[in-house]
């Protein structure tokens, strides 16, 4: 598949059509964030399956639609459900979401996921603002022909995660009935959990919490130029932390637990961006 321009065009222009305003700000919602999606004000939906190009959520907890609306004063398109390498999917295919919501007229955009706690001062419910991240498995998802109208072959990432949307998010921490640190992400390609020895490579290496997305949304992001915020809900303390194994009903509680503390603090700092 030849992932030109035109490609991602036509997804976008049906979108716009659907859409009837351009949105100012992109929210890829992470499992079980979903409700978020559901207080978007006079929202228009779009599934998956009908976006020409687009790909499809598997995952039972990603609803599988485009949302458009408004939250926190501002024009909002909301991923609700996003797609992972886990799935199937080849990294090059993960490029498509955010550049055709680029296409769109996004000004920015906004990332969450659900992440294992690997810093044992964390502890299930909190939220970590990413500052950085750690890849060192799987490939690029700019892997191939480069697409010179989204950005160039070889592009910087040591301000990937936008430094001045980073201290707006601290900021408006410090009113949530949430915790809120600020720290770095690993990527791992799941779908399993990682083992409590990869755990502890990944604290030795400086990661603060693991997860199995994000990573390759924020590289599309940063190619392309779009300003970047990421936030990473502690579902769960990450495999050999605690003395229990680990699974994905824990993570859907404890990500059910604090949706709402978690859109109400996503909607406030929607409306400062």
């Amino acid at each position: 598949m030849a992932y030109t321009l035109e490609y991602f065009q036509k997804s976008a222009d049906f979108l716009k059509e659907r859409a009837g305003f351009v949105p100012e700000i992109a929210v890829v919602l992470g499992s079980c964030l979903g409700p978020f999606a559901q207080a978007l004000e006079n929202p228009v939906s779009v599934d998956y399956a009908d976006i020409p190009h687009f790909l499809l959520s598997t995952v039972e907890s990603h609803a599988g639609k485009l949302i458009f609306g408004s939250a926190g004063g501002k024009k909002v398109v909301c991923m609700s459900g996003r797609f992972h390498s886990y799935e199937g999917y080849r990294f090059e295919q993960l490029v498509i979401p955010i550049r055709v919501l680029k296409l769109l007229g996004v000004r920015a955009a906004v990332l969450t996921n659900a992440a294992g706690a690997v810093n044992p001062a964390y502890r299930p419910g909190d939220v970590m603002v990413i500052a950085d991240h750690i890849k060192l498995n799987g490939d690029s998802p700019l892997r191939g022909p480069n697409v010179d109208a989204f950005g160039p072959r070889f592009f910087d990432t040591s301000r990937m995660y936008t430094p001045e949307l980073r201290r707006l998010a601290l900021q408006c921490a410090r009113d949530s009935a949430l915790r809120v640190h600020e720290g770095v992400y690993m990527f791992f390609p799941g779908p399993q959990f990682e083992t409590p020895a990869e755990i502890r490579a990944a604290r030795l290496l400086g990661a603060d919490a693991v997860g199995m997305s994000t990573v390759t949304e924020a590289l599309t992001a940063a190619h392309c130029g779009l300003p970047l915020l990421a936030l990473s809900v502690m579902t769960n303390m990450a495999a050999g932390v605690l003395d229990r194994p680990l699974s994905g009903s824990e993570v859907d509680e404890t990500a059910s637990r604090v949706a709402g503390d978690f859109s109400d603090y996503l909607k406030k700092v929607l409306s400062l961006i």
